[in-house]
């Protein structure tokens, strides 16, 4: 993936609080759940804040293969990676915030407190500028014209 692909994943990404994250359960089934993102510089990884013996960190030491979907207005992403659990405490200080501690009000060096970092290997994007209203307003003009509408920017790529 190019630098100017990865800029453009960064771009969609900031700013955003939360992604969907998708895991495999050890019977085989697709599981979502909401998860705050860490505010870091996009480089092709994510991070997450869990508690170890929650779902996700279940799922993930057993399939590490997982999703995070990420997105408002006419702005989406969906990023494919694995996930591996993080235990550094340096880096679990480093990330902390008012907002973590409020769910994890045990504080970094609790050992029940573990980061997922996910490493993506692609993102596919969906890019609609203008956001809702022009998505709504080419909507109702593909309507009208009996075209196809015009969704915006759609691309694949490596990370």
């Amino acid at each position: 993936m190019s630098a100017e692909d990865t800029r453009k994943v960064a771009e969609l990404i900031k700013g955003q609080r939360f992604g969907f994250l998708t895991t495999t359960t050890p019977e085989g089934k697709l599981t979502s759940r909401p998860m705050t993102l860490q505010e870091v510089e996009f480089d092709g990884d994510l991070w997450f804040f869990a508690e170890r013996g929650s779902h996700p960190v279940q799922h993930i030491q057993v399939a590490p293969q997982v999703n995070v979907g990420v997105g408002s207005g006419g702005t989406w992403v969906s990023l494919t990676g694995h996930a591996r659990v993080v235990e550094d405490v340096a880096k679990k200080k480093e990330l902390w915030n008012g907002a973590v501690e409020a769910w994890f009000p045990q504080g970094p060096e609790d050992p029940s407190v573990v980061l997922l970092k996910v490493e993506g290997d692609s993102a596919e994007y969906w890019d609609s500028p203008g956001g809702r209203l022009a998505t709504a307003f080419s909507f109702v003009k593909a309507k009208a014209t009996g075209e196809r509408i015009q969704g915006g920017e759609n691309e694949k790529v490596e990370l």
